[in-house]
């Protein structure tokens, strides 16, 4: 495993990308946003903007809802991969049978601090996050200016850089 960066005790910042593309799209990332804070370990510090955003990879699939949370929480990044598959499995998520496929909850560890780590089971920051539309742009909603700690260069440098045009990301309305 590849650990780059400081790990010290106390409070850490991490970014969370929130998805799902069945059922009650809205509402499954809502209850895994909310799912986040219940057991006191983290609370939410900001949030993007909901959107709808066209899957990628894998095509045949309904669009998705995504978000991004930024959080504080005390979990070292194994625990809070460890929370958010938990959180998953709760809201009904079985094995994937198709890589990229549809998913009723989808939670991924995006940035942790500026540390960097690359094991068997978790990868930070995100491997592909700077070519997916779906987490640069709610991202951006968030922090703009927030530098990746390997290619050393902020998320609207990435975004405004996409080549992947087909990508689509519409904000998300909210019917009252």
């Amino acid at each position: 495993m590849d650990f780059k960066g400081s790990l010290k005790m106390g409070k850490h910042t991490a970014y969370i990308s929130v998805g799902s593309n069945i059922g009650d799209k809205l509402l499954n990332c809502q209850k895994g946003i909310s799912a986040l804070t219940e057991s006191d370990k983290s609370i939410i510090i900001g949030q993007s903007n909901f959107y709808k955003t066209e899957p990628v990879d894998y095509t045949d699939q309904d669009w998705f809802v995504n978000s991004v949370v930024k959080i504080e929480t005390t979990l070292d990044p194994f625990q809070l991969l460890y929370a958010l598959k938990t959180i998953e499995k709760n809201a009904g998520r079985a094995e994937d049978r198709i890589r990229y496929g549809p998913r009723i909850l989808d939670l991924d560890i995006i940035f942790y601090d500026d540390i960097i780590i690359n094991s068997s089971n978790l990868i930070i920051p995100h491997y592909r996050m700077h070519k997916r539309r779906f987490i640069l742009k709610p991202v951006c909603d968030i922090n703009s200016k927030l530098v990746h700690p390997v290619l050393k260069m902020d998320m609207q440098y990435f975004l405004n850089n996409l080549d992947d045009k087909e990508q689509g990301v519409v904000q998300y309305c909210f019917d009252y």
